[in-house]
């Protein structure tokens, strides 16, 4: 399979060394919570949700995936089709007393690669979410908390935030910066409003412009929030927050940022789940900004991410 490395600025980045960690607060959601923000989906809150279908259109939020797609490294797929049995052109019909015939697949892959859920064990500082300590949970054969079987049906209110039509472009540049100052002008001229329990999604034009046409340039960069930007939406207390890129945060970095580090504000501390490769163009092009937000995720006992397709319906 073909491998693709993300740049030298991220690889320099990466290799500044670890950050010491702070001490850790528990959750507000509980000392023993697992779930963080997905505690914010109530029975009100999904309610509301339903009653932003108006028209009965849906939409794939994920994107297809292929072996070819790149990925950040050493991430990536391999999928086999086989037809047990059948070899030789044999049929079942001795097995099953018909002419039957049949495919199965096999694949081995990283559930953290293409259109992905990042759970609240993946990415930490010195602990992860509620301050469980790496020892106690990260076990080559699964989390023994905070895995991704945990995570209820994200379903609530979705929004859109098309920073690319606010800044004037079609897609922005790799390393671009989405600050808070970006994020609250573009969420008040294009009438966006935020609620507790929402899904915040964010535009940048990024994946409709370079997966294609430049995979290895799609992979060793992106536009994205810089930190501050990930303390803003944070504070909007959603459920999820995510982008239409593959780590939804600005590579390279902003000056004097932190490479991933919103990902510690959101998945640790509090308890937020990432939504990345979101496929946004086709719902910012019809211009919806509001719609309902739903995902089921595969229920993998003590796996950190999974690969996903919420639906937005509006």
């Amino acid at each position: 399979m073909k491998r693709l490395l993300i740049g030298a600025t991220l690889g320099l980045a990466l290799a500044a060394g670890p950050v010491l960690a702070q001490e850790c607060q528990p959750s507000k959601y509980g000392a023993d919570d697992e779930i963080g923000a997905a505690n914010l989906i109530t029975t009100e809150r999904v309610k509301a949700a339903a009653g932003l279908v108006k028209q009965g259109m849906t939409h794939p939020l994920g994107i297809v995936i292929d072996p070819n797609m790149p990925a950040f490294p050493p991430r990536g797929m391999m999928l086999q089709v086989v037809s047990p049995g059948q070899q030789g052109g044999r049929d079942l019909a001795q097995d099953f007393g018909w002419s039957s015939i049949y495919n199965d697949d096999v694949a081995q892959l990283w559930f953290g690669i293409g259109p992905q859920l990042d759970g609240l064990g993946h990415l930490g500082e010195g602990t992860y979410y509620n301050c469980n300590s790496p020892a106690d949970i990260a076990f080559v054969t699964g989390l023994k908390k905070l895995g991704i079987h945990n995570v209820p049906p994200l379903v609530g209110r979705g929004v859109i935030i098309d920073m690319a039509k606010h800044k004037g472009v079609e897609t922005m540049a790799a390393g671009e910066a989405i600050t808070p100052e970006d994020l609250e002008a573009a969420s008040k001229a294009q009438g966006v409003t935020f609620k507790d329990g929402d899904i915040i999604l964010v535009h940048t034009g990024w994946t409709d412009a370079k997966l294609e046409s430049d995979p290895k340039a799609w992979v060793s960069g992106e536009p994205g929030l810089n930190n501050a930007a990930a303390v803003w939406l944070a504070d909007k207390n959603p459920v999820a927050v995510g982008a239409d890129t593959w780590g939804v945060e600005a590579v390279p970095p902003a000056k004097g940022d932190k490479i991933f580090y919103g990902h510690v504000t959101f998945l640790k501390e509090n308890g937020i789940y990432i939504l990345e490769t979101m496929n946004t163009g086709p719902l910012v092009s019809q211009g919806v900004q509001e719609f309902m937000f739903v995902l089921g995720q595969a229920r993998v006992k003590g796996a950190v991410q999974m690969i996903i397709n919420p639906v937005a319906l509006w």
